[in-house]
């Protein structure tokens, strides 16, 4: 294959007719609710892929509403009565079952569901329309899954299959389904090769072998930053990619304003002491040290002084913290005691599990009130209890969640205001949790405040986050990977104290 010329689906004709016609399917008769005008387009679009037998990728932005398309266009089939006892297959990350059975329940309760998940599951023997599985039950259970013929495989988040290495990509790419749908508000987190993964579950082949779409589109694209190259793969790709922003004008009057504020707060005395000493001790151990073993402790620094920037008892392990030894916890709870004057729910991101104890420890205790934790470690019953309990009870204000659990593909419409306590390199991220309230279904405005230690590491996360080109929506950069390039002099530049 070469830029200029992909390989095509074998029916040309139908190819040919899937670009330039566009039918608008009237909505399944027992869909419970109504479609808005853009997800009628989508779930209009997936039918004639599907009937086409053309995988798709739906790309809409976080909170549009890519799970009632889906089941629409999976309702729509069932009343046409083209399963032909063929079910549909969806793989979600464990955190997101709970929320299809929801949607299931609420928008489509005349498809038959099964959830294939859990230490005891077993697989049924009676006939459903949809098995509710996820990536991780997939790559146990593979054979379960390869003995059936499915109508549709479709995988949530689809992000999980990046990378095509991995066994869970493999895995999820051998089941055999007559058409496959990935759904996905990133489908470029940080580099072009994400985007063949996903593209290469759902129409293999299409964009010819890793090498070769390496060779032909990343290289121009992310090194040389050829913008024609660029264009040639957006138009080869538009027929199977399906990709509406909130920006975009017919979607954003339908959508409360997002209001981005970057918060400054300031070290106190023991956090300058301690980032100092960070920085002297590691500093010398990165002058003697090469290859493997000074990246890793480069990345071993940024951890310490991103947790030592959250609160020194975060790096240090101390078991009785004070709200007052970190500036950044103060400021946190200043603007959360504006937050409960003004009976609103707030949901704060962090990157680690023990700063997320850490802020419901303090919290709690000092506005007297009870602080939802939601993380990687919980049971998917504990995760639902919690979530349900925070979008439901009025009582529960304050919603502490990870950004890895708590950042993707929950309806988190409860809260109008989000914090990110930390920030991360990848703005993809960052984005994809604050899109957990500001969704449809939010009917009030959103405020968001990103903490920013002056004078730190910090700042320079904020700079390099702004800076990211949006060559084809990604992130270029890949995390914190780069940095470890830098020489020692750079580093100095960038992690030293600027106070």
């Amino acid at each position: 294959m070469n830029a200029n010329n992909p390989k095509v689906p074998e029916d040309y004709k139908k190819f040919k007719k899937l670009v330039n016609e566009a039918k608008l399917y009237d909505s399944p008769k027992s869909l419970t609710g109504e479609l808005r005008p853009y997800q009628k387009i989508g779930y209009s679009w997936l039918i004639q892929n599907i009937q086409q037998r053309f995988g798709s990728i739906l790309a809409d932005d976080m909170g549009l509403g890519k799970t009632i398309q889906v089941l629409s266009a999976i309702l729509y089939f069932k009343e046409q009565n083209k399963f032909d006892n063929e079910p549909t297959l969806i793989i979600v990350p464990p955190t997101l079952i709970s929320n299809w059975e929801n949607e299931i329940k609420k928008f489509t309760p005349k498809l038959t569901y099964y959830i294939y998940h859990g230490p005891n599951r077993t697989f049924p023997l009676e006939e459903y329309d949809i098995i509710l599985t996820s990536y991780g039950v997939v790559r146990l259970d593979l054979d379960m899954f390869s003995d059936e013929n499915w109508l549709l495989c479709v995988i949530d988040e689809a992000q999980n299959i990046k990378n095509p290495n991995t066994e869970q990509t493999k895995a999820i790419k051998s089941i055999k389904a007559s058409t496959k749908i990935a759904l996905t508000g990133t489908p470029i987190e940080n580099r072009l090769m994400d985007y063949w993964s996903i593209f290469d579950f759902v129409n293999h082949g299409y964009l010819s072998t890793k090498d070769d779409f390496k060779r032909n589109y990343v290289v121009p694209i992310e090194k040389l930053e050829d913008k024609q190259v660029l264009e040639n793969l957006k138009t080869i790709a538009k027929p199977f990619v399906m990709r509406r922003l909130k920006t975009d004008e017919d979607i954003k009057k339908e959508l409360p304003d997002k209001l981005v504020n970057d918060i400054y707060c300031s070290l106190t005395k023991k956090q300058i002491k301690l980032y100092n000493a960070i920085l002297e001790e590691i500093f010398f151990d990165i002058e003697n040290s090469k290859g493997i073993q000074r990246k890793g402790i480069i990345l071993k620094i940024l951890t310490a002084l991103k947790q030592t920037c959250n609160h020194p008892a975060q790096f240090l392990d101390i078991k009785n913290p004070k709200i007052s030894e970190s500036g950044k916890m103060e400021l946190l709870i200043n603007i959360l005691e504006n937050i409960l004057d003004m009976d609103e729910k707030v949901i704060i991101f962090t990157q680690y599990v023990e700063m997320g104890k850490l802020i419901q420890q303090l919290v709690s205790k000092k506005l007297k009130t009870d602080v939802l934790f939601l993380h990687g470690s919980q049971t998917l019953k504990e995760k639902t209890e919690i979530i349900d309990t925070f979008q439901e009870d009025p009582n529960y204000k304050i919603f502490v969640a990870t950004l890895k659990t708590g950042g993707t593909g929950l309806n988190l419409t409860a809260a109008s205001n989000v914090i990110h306590y930390d920030l991360w390199w990848n703005p993809a991220v960052e984005n994809q949790a604050t899109d957990r309230v500001h969704r449809i279904g939010q009917d009030k405005d959103v405020m968001v405040y990103r903490f920013i230690t002056k004078g730190t590491l910090e700042e320079e996360i904020d700079a390099i986050s702004k800076r990211k080109t949006d060559l084809a929506g990604k992130a270029i950069i890949n995390d914190e990977t780069f940095i470890t390039e830098m020489s020692d002099e750079e580093l100095k530049n960038v992690l030293s104290l600027r106070l």
